[in-house]
């Protein structure tokens, strides 16, 4: 099948299992961010989960597809975004006049609220923004060295390979399960 400019369809199990698994995995992700301080998880794995989008991208889309959904400088300025929001909650405890990384909203709600871990919460926060860059664009780089460049003379063979064999069928589908017919009675012909 061709879609918008020329791009063609990859295997549709695995196109529509990207889809149906992709908003899972990110609200999944999202909630073990925001809920990492009063249930298990938290920014790191929150983070992780949230980054393995880009991966789902790549497996139901292909490489170009998202590089084009997901900027992988855009990831990398919003990595250094959540690393900068991390130190400065972990300065806050030195300006209070305690130590780095000090929980100086300890006081903040009741026991099981959303907020009630106090500067811990947002420290989770800013971790997982940054782990969602950064395992993000990671992941997007190493995918960017398995993509073969159209450009290359020694990846020419890959791409038309690869080309060959996302390219539709020629024949229409009564006619390809006619053909695959008819070459079933051929071989069962020659074998009896």
């Amino acid at each position: 099948m061709k879609f918008k400019e020329g791009i063609t369809e990859k295997n549709v199990i695995i196109k529509c299992g990207a889809d149906k698994f992709l908003p899972f995995a990110l609200t999944f992700g999202l909630y073990i961010i925001l809920f990492g301080t009063i249930s298990p998880g938290g920014g790191f794995q929150g983070g992780v989960c949230v980054a393995s989008g880009a991966l789902l991208l790549y497996l139901g889309y292909g490489y170009n597809i998202a590089t084009k959904a997901i900027s992988t400088e855009a990831l990398r300025v919003n990595e250094a975004i959540g690393a900068s929001l991390y130190v400065i909650l972990g300065l806050l405890g030195i300006a209070f006049g305690a130590n780095f990384c000090r929980n100086i909203f300890y006081n903040m709600g009741a026991v099981g609220d959303f907020l009630s871990a106090g500067t811990i919460t947002f420290m989770g926060y800013a971790v997982g923004y940054k782990v969602l860059s950064g395992v993000g664009f990671l992941l997007l780089l190493m995918l960017g060295l398995l993509a073969p460049d159209p450009d290359d003379a020694d990846a020419a063979p890959a791409v038309e390979a690869i080309e060959a064999a996302e390219a539709p069928a020629e024949l229409p589908l009564e006619e390809a399960v006619d053909a695959a017919v008819a070459t079933e009675t051929v071989k069962e012909g020659v074998t009896e």
